[in-house]
């Protein structure tokens, strides 16, 4: 668990190992913001504390995340919290932009939109994108396309505001985004790449900036409890 610089942070370790079907449950601040909460895999803290003791997701601290660094090593999947935002809201999402490694979910009891990536990407996660790779050489990570730097440049990062995908490049192009639409036109061999995420996790930041399909708000007046689960049944 990591919380963005300069917020107030919740009164609770900042990394925990557990067993298969077990859970913790701990108090955030109401305006607990920039939070996010992660899965590791294949750690061993033993002999290597550092952000290399887990094959992906480690943090500097080790078992313990740093609180000032301690943010996962890509590629790893994200639950993200921005709580009593503006206009009396709490923010949240499931994210890949630093890629996936283990399905999410995020639940609450209030009603609100229970945003996902439920389906295991590893196995067929295309090629440019899989890895690292557990001690048999299974895959136990999709890095995303940016992380991947797939074109040496990483210009995967420009595609911020785009409609995924665009329904109508030429009247895209003629009404409003120009520039924007050359950047699509460009990395368009990179959208299959992209799509992998989205198709498979709707509900789910694929690239940044992807408020529209991926954000969600529940009231912060609601008070609402929220339950990540690791590996939930899709």
């Amino acid at each position: 668990m990591f919380t963005a610089p300069g917020n107030v942070k919740p009164n609770f370790t900042t990394g925990w190992s557990a067993a298969p079907n077990t859970g913790v449950t701990f108090t955030v601040p109401d305006n607990w913001q920039g939070g996010r909460i992660w899965g590791r895999r294949d750690c061993d803290f033993s002999t290597n504390p550092g952000p290399n003791s887990c094959v992906d997701g480690g943090c500097n601290g080790g078992l313990v995340c740093d609180p000032v660094t301690g943010t996962g090593v890509p590629p790893a999947t994200l639950a993200e919290f921005t709580l009593s935002a503006g206009g009396n809201t709490d923010f949240y999402d499931v994210s890949l932009v630093d890629g996936f490694n283990l399905p999410l979910r995020i639940d609450n009891n209030m009603g609100c939109t229970a945003p996902e990536c439920a389906v295991d990407l590893n196995p067929n996660c295309p090629s440019p994108l899989k890895g690292p790779f557990d001690s048999s050489g299974a895959p136990v990570g999709c890095k995303s396309a940016c992380f991947a730097n797939l074109d040496g440049n990483q210009r995967l990062q420009h595609l911020t505001s785009v409609k995924f995908p665009p329904s109508n490049l030429n009247s895209f192009h003629n009404r409003k985004f120009p520039k924007l639409l050359l950047r699509v036109i460009r990395y368009a061999r990179y959208m299959p790449k992209l799509c992998y995420f989205k198709n498979n996790c709707p509900t789910a930041y694929a690239y940044p900036y992807d408020d529209a399909t991926a954000l969600f708000t529940c009231s912060s007046s609601k008070s609402a409890n929220f339950k990540v689960t690791f590996c939930p049944s899709s």
